[in-house]
Formats: C-alpha cells, sequence, structure tokens
C-alpha cells in the first residue's frame, strides 16, 4: 500500500474515531440539541468522504474495498453543498448505523 493511501486511511479513521468519541452516550435529542456536536460531526463525515475521494483518485481498488464508497462521497458532496437541507435524522442514523461498519473496515485495511 502506497504511503498516501495509508495517509488517507489513517485520516478516516481518525475522522470515525472522533465522531464516535463526540457521540458516546449521546442520544438523537441531544445531537438535536447541541450545534455544536452537529457541527463537529459534520465536519468529521466531511473529512472521511473528502478523504474517501482522494484515496479513489489514487487508489481506486483500495476505495472500492470500503462499502458504499460512492455514497459516503456523496454524503460529503451534501454536507458541504447542501448545509441548508442536512436532514440530522439522517446524519444520527449513519452514526449509529453505518460508522461502526466503516471503522471495522478502515482498521482491518491499515493492519
Amino acid at each position: 500500500m502506497q504511503l498516501e493511501a495509508r495517509k488517507f486511511l489513517q485520516d478516516i479513521r481518525t475522522a470515525a474515531d472522533l465522531i464516535a468519541t463526540f457521540t458516546a452516550g449521546k442520544s438523537f435529542a441531544d445531537y438535536l440539541a447541541d450545534a455544536m456536536l452537529r457541527s463537529a460531526v459534520e465536519r468529521q463525515f466531511e473529512i472521511v468522504g473528502e478523504a474517501l475521494r482522494k484515496l479513489g483518485d489514487l487508489d481506486a481498488k483500495l476505495a472500492e474495498a470500503i462499502p458504499e464508497f460512492r455514497r459516503i462521497i456523496a454524503f460529503r458532496n451534501v454536507l458541504i453543498h447542501g448545509y441548508a437541507v442536512v436532514d440530522s435524522r439522517l446524519v444520527w442514523g449513519i452514526v449509529e448505523g453505518k460508522l461502526p461498519d466503516l471503522r471495522d473496515r478502515v482498521a482491518e485495511l491499515l493492519s
């Protein structure tokens, strides 16, 4: 694995781990009530998507090893360009339903 590809995977892991840390013990109601938490989570998802986009440009096969990588990049685009219409339920659903699998897969790729 190229050094730069490893760096992008590490960036994804770091951002995903931060999201998990930020949201640990939190409920959806907590998320809705805390603008700073929402901003922090969204920012880290932006980093995940951008790092994955760059990884795809560098090594498409490696990026494809991450399930739904194109959807993750599209989600990043929504967060950045469609910021006014971000659905907090969708973001929270990804935190609870998709983030653990992403973290596991990236850890496997880095090992």
